[in-house]
């Protein structure tokens, strides 16, 4: 990583893992295989502010969940924005090596290295409507297309969030504040 730190992927520890590799690293990661309209690639940190920020629509969340929404998908500084269909082809061994490096981030943050299945099934309907938008929005699909893909995207509507493509160091620079601004909320007691 550019910070010096050197990561395990069979064996992650969160010694290892530093906020600044994961917001530089998802900031460059394009979503969509970078099939995408606009100027920029939408990058898996900006998917993740939206995930974040749609969180906060649907429910009156904690710093902690949208903590947990924010780093939904940090794995991928690593090992990269894989499609679901792809995932599943993959199977059993990539899902171990990104469970192992969610755990490790999560306990990095101070978070649990696993969620319940109501904080997991919460995160991942913000997923799909955030897929929903992005997909409308920007990687060329009908809306009876996503629907059928992500499902209708309910408690959201367009005009509440922002797709539009941003450059990466831009979008970097707006991952860390949102992470530090999460972290001043859950250090402080406030949500």
């Amino acid at each position: 990583m550019l910070s010096g730190r050197r990561l395990d992927l069979l064996d992650p520890s969160p010694l290892d893992v530093e906020i600044t590799d994961i917001a530089q690293g998802l900031a460059r990661v394009a979503r969509w295989n970078g099939q995408t309209r606009g100027d920029h690639a939408f990058s898996v940190a900006q998917h993740s502010l939206l995930v974040e920020a749609i969180i906060g629509h649907l429910t009156n969340a904690s710093a902690e969940l949208r903590q947990l929404a924010l780093l939904h998908d940090a794995p991928e500084y690593v090992i990269g924005d894989m499609i679901s269909p792809f995932k599943s082809v993959v199977g059993g061994g990539y899902k171990a090596v990104e469970a192992r490096l969610e755990a490790a981030i999560h306990i990095r943050f101070g978070l649990p290295a696993s969620l319940p299945k109501s904080t997991k099934a919460l995160i991942k309907r913000a997923d799909r409507i955030a897929a929903y938008f992005e997909a409308t929005e920007l990687a060329g699909f009908e809306d009876a297309e996503a629907r059928t893909f992500f499902g209708t995207p309910r408690g959201v509507s367009r005009d509440m969030i922002d797709v539009a493509p941003r450059p990466a160091m831009e979008v970097e620079r707006m991952f860390l504040a949102r992470f530090q601004a999460i972290e001043s909320s859950r250090h402080s007691g406030k949500s």
